[in-house]
């Protein structure tokens, strides 16, 4: 099969002319800053330029101030920083409504085994950018603009995270990127998989743009031998961390137990996995030792509460890690590409978990809106998660008409009850317009889903039989 997939042409939007930035001005909306000393700006204005913000204020002030700036309404709805995914997995892009002959899970493994990595060992490059397509459609449908991917593609290693920071830069998500290490399906695999991370983080570190960063990927302790830890660790870059799944499943931890005679989080440890730079996806059977030993290392976390409830794997222990001030984010894990819904879910789950009604009111917003920010200032220089001076042009336009009075101290609640991530409607990026009024400008949206769902087809022909 052969798939003219890198056909990809922009729509010629404001804030893309001869390949800079437009100013813009973004305003007739309830500005939601995220700062202390802004809060809302009722009838308020975002000003970019050069792919950051360069002014805020109220909108008739910022017009007549910045007569040349072209500009885009926001209808009286809220203007709002664009949401950071601290966990994807743009591999699983092409899953949905897959049916696999002879899948029957009993449990966290057979998922693993007999859908995820039966999916990625026929994912080759051409699939793996159509994925990406994919979900960057989505992202920016759901005010979603950087992300942190984990990927897997044993169909064809070498490339794809290139592959998928081509597919990155036609769309305008700002993306960390690695590839999943795992020697299950041997070591020269695994040995490819650490040699396209250092590859891609070599490249990364380059970037000028701020759009593009790279970690040293890994599956999870379970599927990495000493010998891929030592290989991984002797490739991996400086200024570079891990990213890896740890105690997703009860089975991990007692694999752990078992061949090393310590915890997971202990393991990590002695292989200087841990630190400021690393990110550990899940963390569900993790004990208070591991979590001292997290903070100790300032070493972050991302919670990812639909992907655990769906693959009946367990609630992670995430308002302790909180509480204990371990810097944990909110990720999807590629089961939806919308942080609301993960906002939402994590709300309930935590509540219904630990029979307290009063449970996660805080601490869910704090890891959505202030630890996915800071989390992201690892990778990226400009700062993300807020709309004031000097911030990343990142913002998005909800159509959100509040029936209620709407204050600084209430907005989480209007967010978390009264909107999805389908009431975006404009999306910019780097000061780059990707969607305006739900219309999607960074391609061609009819030619592009035609094309991902051949893809789709090829990827579940391959797949028949296993």
């Amino acid at each position: 099969m052969h798939i003219e997939y890198k056909s990809c042409p922009d729509k010629g939007m404001p804030g893309s002319r001869n390949g800079g930035y437009d100013m813009l001005l973004l305003g007739n909306g309830t500005v939601v800053t995220r700062t202390k000393e802004r809060g809302l700006i009722h009838d308020g204005a975002v000003v970019m330029d050069g792919g950051i913000i360069c002014d805020i204020g109220p909108l008739p002030a910022m017009r007549q101030k910045y007569e040349q700036a072209d500009y885009i309404d926001a209808h009286g709805g809220l203007i709002m920083p664009a949401f950071i995914n601290a966990h994807e997995h743009i591999y699983s892009a092409m899953a949905r409504g897959l049916a696999i002959n002879g899948y029957a899970p009993r449990g966290f493994l057979d998922i693993l085994d007999g859908l995820w990595w039966n999916i990625d060992r026929h994912l080759t490059n051409d699939l793996t950018w159509l994925s990406a397509v994919e979900t960057y459609m989505e992202c920016i449908k759901n005010g979603v603009t950087t992300i942190f991917d984990h990927h897997a593609s044993y169909g064809e290693i070498k490339d794809s995270l290139f592959t998928i920071g081509d597919a990155a830069r036609k769309m305008g998500v700002r993306s960390c990127l690695c590839y999943e290490i795992s020697d299950r399906d041997g070591r020269d695999k695994a040995k490819e998989a650490v040699l396209e991370n250092e590859a891609w983080i070599r490249y990364a570190q380059k970037d000028t743009t701020d759009m593009l960063a790279g970690m040293m990927g890994m599956h999870a302790q379970f599927t990495i031998s000493d010998e891929t830890m030592e290989l991984a660790a002797n490739h991996k870059p400086s200024g570079a961390g891990y990213h890896i799944h740890v105690a997703e499943g009860i089975e991990d931890l007692q694999d752990c137990l078992k061949k090393y005679g310590k915890r997971i989080v202990d393991r990590l440890y002695d292989w200087d996995v841990l630190g400021p730079h690393s990110l550990l996806g899940h963390c569900i059977y993790i004990n208070p030792h591991e979590m001292d030993l997290l903070k100790y290392t300032d070493t972050m976390v991302v919670h990812n509460p639909e992907s655990n409830m769906g693959n009946a794997c367990g609630c992670p222990p995430t308002m302790e890690l909180v509480h204990r001030g371990v810097l944990t984010g909110l990720g999807t894990d590629g089961y939806t590409h919308d942080m609301i819904e993960s906002y939402k879910v994590a709300n309930v789950l935590h509540k219904h978990h630990l029979c307290d009604a009063n449970a996660a009111w805080t601490e869910v917003p704090q890891m959505l809106f202030e630890n996915n920010p800071k989390i992201a200032s690892r990778y990226f220089k400009r700062p993300l998660g807020v709309l004031r001076e000097g911030a990343a042009a990142d913002a998005i336009v909800v159509d959100y008409i509040p029936p209620t009075p709407l204050t600084a101290d209430n907005v989480n609640s209007h967010i978390l009850f009264g909107m999805n991530g389908r009431h975006v409607v404009t999306t910019i990026a780097s000061g780059r317009v990707l969607m305006k009024d739900r219309e999607l400008l960074v391609c061609d949206e009819q030619e592009m889903m035609d094309k991902i769902r051949t893809g789709a087809a090829e990827l579940a022909r391959r797949k028949i039989g296993r």
